[in-house]
């Protein structure tokens, strides 16, 4: 779940925020200054920070060239302040989004939503099962730190297997998913490269599971 830290010494405003954010399927925190955002930033993740200009104890730039230093997390700015200046200024520092106020509550969430997708996307798809890495952008496998050496049709059915890893998938789902919708091949196909999978997988070949009368799955 995705969760978010609303930052605003205005009640009214965190009140509406989090109002909107929970029916979003949002987790939220709330901070009513920066300093206090700043405490929750050291203790917790947040997916999100939205987060004002003008509060006491500390303030919105304050905190936010604070929060960066310490973690590389999303900041949407909320501010009554409209001048070009505070938006190239915010920016400059490093929020992904600035929103002046008064606001939308719909607009927002639709921000919170694109900033947290568009973040998601920048972030390079691994998957950790013990000691064995599978690096999706890279295209690399290693087990125990070793590179394990697979031909791209092998490659392709390892990362479709992991992302559907726990689902029972046939043999014909596997064929059009990996080999295209186009490939007239057989059951074979699929059964022979799997075999090979799992010699290559070694130690984590049981981790394909033949799943009688369908096809397999990749089960940890």
């Amino acid at each position: 779940m995705v969760r978010i830290l609303i930052v605003d010494d205005e009640l009214r405003i965190r009140e509406v925020v989090k109002e909107y954010a929970k029916v979003s399927g949002y987790e939220c925190e709330e901070a009513s200054n920066g300093a206090e955002a700043l405490e929750k930033v050291r203790s917790g993740d947040y997916d999100c920070i939205i987060l004002d200009i003008m509060m006491p104890e500390l303030d919105g730039f304050t905190a936010l060239k604070k929060i960066k230093e310490l973690k590389d997390v999303p900041v949407i700015m909320l501010s009554a302040r409209q001048e070009e200046y505070d938006k190239l200024f915010s920016f400059d520092m490093g929020v992904d989004d600035y929103v002046t106020k008064p606001f939308s509550p719909k607009e927002l969430m639709a921000r919170i939503k694109a900033v947290t997708d568009r973040r998601k996307r920048k972030e390079p798809e691994k998957y950790v099962f013990g000691d064995l890495m599978l690096d999706v952008g890279g295209r690399v496998l290693t087990i125990e730190g070793e590179k394990v050496m697979l031909t791209p049709k092998e490659m392709d059915l390892l990362i479709y297997l992991v992302r559907n890893r726990n689902l029972a998938l046939d043999r014909e789902k596997l064929l059009s998913a990996v080999w295209d919708f186009d490939y007239y091949g057989d059951d074979r196909t699929v059964d022979t490269h799997i075999k090979m999978l799992r010699r290559s997988l070694g130690k984590y070949r049981d981790c394909i599971v033949t799943v009688r009368g369908m096809g397999y799955k990749f089960e940890i």
